[in-house]
């Protein structure tokens, strides 16, 4: 099943150099390594559009975001519901094509790593987030929401317009952290 292998996911890997993120635009609390094991959605379909890999780049805080290790992911009905396409309206059925299957009305940009329920340690940030935010125990809100330059506001979902937790580090803002 997968809940076995989401939690073989989560060890960490003992068979890899885990060499130091650059400082140039991060804070950093730990050796943190260039490539991290995850499961990556190739498709939409069945759980065969699965796939776990170890070669996977560890991503990089960007401006107003933190680094996180995952300690552990659930499997949320969204993670089901965005693979198997049923969000989107003219798709019967499993699909492999993009299609218009998120939240938003927009097509998924595949591979994707999945995962909408995640907690974790801060052990990096991105620039415009306080070094104190290091270390800290977090929970992911799966909703993150902004506001555009026209005022009208923007919602992504964790894991699916954007990466999420099935993965040994995820970034997400430091407000939704």
């Amino acid at each position: 099943g997968l809940l076995p292998r989401a939690v073989v996911l989560m060890q960490p890997s003992k068979n890899r150099a885990e060499p130091s993120m650059k400082q140039d635009t991060a804070h950093i609390s730990t050796v943190i390594p260039e490539r991290m094991r995850a499961v990556l959605l190739r498709g939409h379909g069945d759980i065969s559009q699965l796939e776990l890999r170890d070669d996977v780049p560890v991503p990089r805080p960007g401006p107003g975001e933190v680094l996180i290790r995952v300690s552990a992911a659930g499997v949320n009905n969204t993670d089901i519901a965005v693979r198997t396409a049923w969000y989107a309206g003219s798709v019967q059925g499993a699909d492999t094509g993009a299609g218009q299957a998120l939240w938003t009305g927009s097509a998924m940009a595949f591979p994707r790593i999945q995962g909408a329920d995640a907690c974790g340690r801060v052990v990096a940030t991105g620039p415009g987030v306080a070094a104190s935010r290091i270390g800290e125990r977090v929970l992911v809100e799966p909703i993150f929401r902004s506001q555009q330059p026209d005022g009208t506001w923007q919602f992504d979902y964790f894991g699916s317009e954007c990466d999420g937790a099935f993965a040994e580090f995820t970034v997400a803002p430091s407000v939704h952290a």
